[in-house]
């Protein structure tokens, strides 16, 4: 009997707490004391000051399960939430850490173990490949040499991304600072999926699917870009715990994992749908996720920054549920069943549920008031539209109006084979800050908290 996700998460946890590592709790999905990202995107995000040798832990082994959110800025992957089989606005990202303790050989034979350990994850041997930066002869030779791997499954990934150190297999926290070669365990789905393995001309096919990226911090990359070695070279790894609970759980989909499965029987109760394999029955099962562990962690629809991102996927998720032909207010009924699937990853929520299904009603309630006629207006453009791109006045008319961010216009223009012109869009939002800036007499522009 496979592993349920609850469990391939305390597992994984288990694991490296018998490894000498310390047990950290999740951080928030608001980065603590770190202006340049909107939300935590990966397990390493609490530990940079650590990396960076600005901060000392009483510990220098670490693991943890951490909620991250990706939407909005460079990892926006909204448009393609529910219609493909990997992405997600909210994931778990499973990780272990090691500060100036251990590194290549420990790091890689600790992977191996968990995986294929009997007492573990027990995948078979013959379905893993790696990938290794191009010159990281260290990690090729422990992973033939130490670990076993056949050479022909170890694959050497040079700078594919056109400039020196530009790779797949080599990270960088930004411009300057650590950075490393990195090496990513692979499974095979089989052959009855179409894909090639990485590096090969069909590496995005669904066959060969990535399942943890292991990361060794030797350099500092310094403004010349010349590349010092670390004192106390580190490890970050991350493996996202939907993508190993698909491939623990002989599923090709994150969605039909049973923590989705549940959730989308939750979507489909609430909103009346009886069609399981409805791709907004996804959507919505995804965006619960994220909206409510974002509004559990003190962010709160708005016009603005965080809270605009969360008020486009909450919107985005009404949306959907309006196709579904749910008659009433039905999101924020899905925190209780998100609470139940996410087990004690959802304790945080439990404490604030009362709060967050509240924060969720009224968003969808003030919505609620001019979606229908925001959308009969949007199918009248269309209707009259003579190219395949609707025009940036018409899309802005309808977040100004309707309260529509443009990308739920652009949701529904996609289906219709339709563009949106968004720098049309950007040009008139811009006119806008410019006239209210100019009728204020001040600098700053003070319609970012109106209801829309």
């Amino acid at each position: 009997m496979s592993k349920s996700t609850a469990e391939i998460r305390q597992a994984f946890l288990d694991f490296f707490h018998s490894k000498g590592h310390q047990v950290v709790a999740s951080s928030s999905l608001v980065p603590h004391n770190d202006p340049t990202l909107l939300f935590t995107n990966a397990g390493m995000n609490q530990f940079k000051d650590v990396f960076l040798g600005l901060d000392k832990r009483n510990y220098s082994r670490a693991t943890t399960a951490q909620r991250c959110v990706r939407a909005g800025g460079k990892h926006n992957d909204l448009e393609n939430v529910g219609y493909t089989a990997r992405h997600h606005t909210f994931f778990e990202m499973l990780g272990n850490f090691s500060f100036g303790d251990y590194f290549k050989q420990d790091a890689i034979k600790y992977a191996w173990e968990l995986l294929t350990g009997e007492n573990w994850f027990a995948l078979p041997k013959e379905k893993l490949w790696v990938t290794v930066y191009e010159t990281d002869d260290e990690a090729f030779d422990i992973w033939a040499n130490e670990v076993g791997v056949p050479r022909e499954r170890i694959i050497r990934i040079g700078d594919n991304k056109g400039a020196p150190f530009a790779s797949d297999n080599f990270w960088q926290m930004g411009d300057t600072g650590p950075c490393g070669p990195c090496t990513e365990i692979f499974f095979d789905h089989g052959d009855h999926i179409w894909g090639g393995p990485p590096g090969s001309p069909e590496e995005d096919g669904d066959r060969y699917i990535e399942i943890w990226n292991i990361v060794f911090m030797q350099f500092n990359r310094q403004a010349d870009g010349t590349m010092e070695p670390l004192p106390k070279p580190s490890v970050d790894t991350g493996m996202g715990l939907e993508r190993i609970a698909a491939v623990l759980q002989h599923v090709n989909s994150n969605y039909d994992i049973d923590l989705f499965r549940d959730l989308i029987a939750s979507v489909a109760k609430v909103t009346g749908a009886t069609d399981l394999t409805n791709k907004s029955l996804r959507v919505i099962a995804d965006h619960i996720r994220s909206c409510a562990f974002l509004v559990a962690d003190g962010v709160i629809p708005s016009n603005e920054n965080r809270g605009y991102v969360l008020r486009r996927i909450i919107r985005r998720a009404i949306r959907h549920g309006n196709m579904l032909g749910a008659k009433d207010t039905f999101f924020w009924k899905l925190v209780a069943p998100l609470i139940d699937v996410m087990g004690s990853a959802g304790d945080e929520l439990k404490q604030q549920q009362a709060q967050v299904e509240q924060v969720l009603k009224t968003e969808e309630e003030q919505f609620a008031r001019t979606l229908e006629r925001g959308l009969a207006l949007l199918d009248e453009e269309l209707s009259k539209l003579k190219g395949d791109t609707l025009d940036g006045e018409t899309a802005f008319r309808l977040y100004d109006t309707y309260g529509f961010p443009v990308d739920l216009t652009a949701d529904v223009c996609r289906e219709r084979n339709i563009k949106v012109d968004e720098a049309g869009f950007e040009a008139a939002m811009e006119e806008q800050r410019r006239r209210a800036r100019e009728s204020s007499g001040f600098g700053a522009d003070y319609n970012c908290d109106d209801p829309r």
